[in-house]
């Protein structure tokens, strides 16, 4: 696959403030972990392997389990993610697939009995921006690895 367009620089300043909202969810109290399994998840509904790529190097940089990134297609029946961390995975699934499902009420209090109201808006923004970038990635047939060297993502030793 061929990269079609480096969009970045096509409109700069709105892609910095999108970078700057990804900071600002990674630095909320969701926590990196979290924050790089919803990135993780979310790209692999949306089938995007550019974010994909990245996200499992992030997270094995930052100290994630191999065996948890391995397990997260299959989140459901895992027993290595803990309820809150489910209860996130089936938020970010469902707002992924929006479309499909209009957030059930049943879901919404499931996702409630685990998260404050600041966290789930937190959660919620994880989850839009992640697929705002999936979303340019594909579009645009981003490479996989192609920013491997101006993130450090090569320390992941992938």
């Amino acid at each position: 696959m061929k990269n079609r367009m480096n969009y970045y620089p096509q409109f700069g300043d709105a892609f910095a403030k999108l970078a700057d909202l990804g900071k600002l969810v990674k630095e909320s109290s969701l926590g990196k972990q979290l924050v790089h399994l919803i990135d993780l998840r979310v790209s692999q509904i949306n089938g995007c392997t550019f974010c994909i790529d990245m996200h499992v190097k992030e997270a094995k940089i930052d100290g994630e389990k191999e065996l948890r990134l391995h397990h997260l297609a299959g989140w459901q029946e895992s027993p290595l993610f803990t309820d809150k961390e489910k209860a996130a995975f089936l938020w970010a699934e469902t707002l992924t697939l929006v479309s499909q499902n209009h957030v059930p009420d049943e879901i919404y209090a499931k996702v409630k009995e685990h998260f404050s109201d600041k966290e789930l808006v937190e959660l919620t923004m994880a989850v839009t921006t992640i697929n705002t970038w999936n979303r340019f990635a594909i579009a645009f047939r981003s490479v996989p690895g192609s920013l491997d060297k101006m993130y450090g993502l090569e320390k992941a030793g992938l």
